[in-house]
C-alpha cells in the first residue's frame, strides 16, 4: 500500500522531488540476489534501470534516503514482511488482458470438447492459471469452459484457481471488477453474457463465472507445499521468462506432478527449449507450447 508524503518532515519533502543516485554494481548485485533468493526471479544487468525506478518510486513513498537503508529496512526492519509485499507486487506485477494468447486458449477449447463425456460428466474439471496477477486470465479460463459445457449441453461441472506470489493482484483480482478498456477486441457475445457494467465506466465478472473462480497467494519456489492436485489444465504463461534456465525446468516439473493422467499443461511461446519434461507428451501445435501428461499405463 502506498503511503502519502503528508507525513514527512519539510526536508524529506524536499528531498522526495530530487533524484536519487545512480545504483552502483555491488547494490544492484546485492538486490538482484535477494531478489532471486526469495522469489526465484532472475533480473539481468540491462534491468537495472527496472530496479533502480521501481525503488527509487517506493524509497521516496516512504522517505528513505539510500539504497543500503531500504535494503536494511526489508531485511530486518521492523515492518520488513509487509514492505517486501509491497515491493515484490511494483516488481513482478504485469500487464495482462482477457483471451491475451487466443491460440492458446482455442487449444484448451479443443482439449475439453475432445475429453469422453463420461469422464466430464463424473468428475468436475480443475484448471489452474500459475501466475494470474490480477485475475484476467483466469476469469478467461472460467469462460472458455463455461462455453465448452454450453456446447457439450452439460452442466458447468468446473472450478479455477488462480495463484500468484503478489497479495494486492490477488486481491483486486477476487473482485473480478476491471476498467472497460480491458474490454478492447473482445468478441461482443462473450461481452454480453460475462460482463455487466459497473461503477464509475468499470465492468465486472458476472457472478455465475465469479463463483467458479477462487485466488490464492503462492510463491512458485513453494509449488512443492502447494496444495493443488489432480488439475486437469494448468495454464502457466509469461512467467518462466524471469527465471533461470534450470529453475523453470524445476517449476515445470512440479507444475507436471500436479497434473491428472491425460491433463494439459500450457506454457507461453519460448519459455521451454530444447528439453522433454519427463511423463509429458508434446501437443503437436506451431502455435501453442502445451503437454498432456501421459496415462500410467502409457509410461
Amino acid at each position: 500500500m502506498a503511503h502519502t508524503h503528508d507525513n514527512l518532515s519539510p526536508a524529506e519533502g524536499i528531498w522526495s522531488m530530487r533524484s536519487l543516485p545512480d545504483m552502483d554494481a555491488a547494490q544492484f548485485h546485492q538486490w538482484q540476489t535477494l531478489l532471486e533468493h526469495r522469489t526465484g526471479i532472475t533480473l539481468s544487468s540491462d534491468r537495472r534501470s527496472f530496479l533502480e525506478t521501481n525503488i527509487g518510486i517506493r524509497m521516496r513513498e516512504i522517505g528513505c534516503g539510500s539504497y543500503q537503508a531500504y535494503y536494511e529496512k526489508i531485511v530486518s526492519g521492523p515492518d520488513a514482511v509487509v514492505e517486501w509485499a509491497t515491493l515484490v507486487d511494483r516488481l513482478t506485477v504485469q500487464e495482462t488482458r482477457f483471451f491475451r494468447d487466443p491460440d492458446a486458449f482455442r487449444l484448451v477449447s479443443d482439449y475439453v470438447l475432445t475429453r469422453p463425456r463420461e469422464q466430464l460428466r463424473k468428475r468436475a474439471l480443475e484448471a489452474w492459471s500459475v501466475g494470474c496477477s490480477t485475475g484476467e486470465e483466469p476469469y478467461t479460463l472460467a469462460m472458455v469452459l463455461n462455453e465448452c459445457m454450453n456446447q457439450l449441453a452439460m452442466q458447468p461441472l468446473f472450478g479455477v484457481t488462480g495463484s500468484d506470489i503478489s497479495k494486492p493482484a490477488i486481491d483486486k483480482a477476487g473482485k473480478g471488477q476491471f476498467s472497460a478498456r480491458k474490454l478492447l477486441g473482445i468478441d461482443e457475445g462473450l461481452k454480453d453474457r460475462y460482463f455487466r457494467p459497473a461503477e464509475r465506466n468499470t465492468v465486472e465478472i458476472v457472478k455465475s463465472i465469479r463463483d467458479r473462480v477462487c485466488f490464492t497467494r503462492l510463491n512458485v519456489l513453494d509449488l512443492d507445499t502447494a496444495p493443488m492436485h489432480g488439475m486437469n489444465i494448468i495454464f502457466c504463461q509469461n512467467l518462466l521468462i524471469y527465471f533461470r534456465r534450470w529453475r523453470r525446468r524445476e517449476i515445470v516439473k512440479r507444475l507436471a506432478e500436479r497434473l491428472a493422467p491425460g491433463g494439459l499443461l500450457v506454457l507461453g511461446q519460448g519459455e521451454l527449449t530444447d528439453w522433454q519434461p519427463p511423463g509429458l507428451q508434446r501437443v503437436p501445435s506451431e502455435h501453442v507450447l502445451a503437454w498432456i501428461k501421459r496415462q500410467a499405463d502409457e509410461e
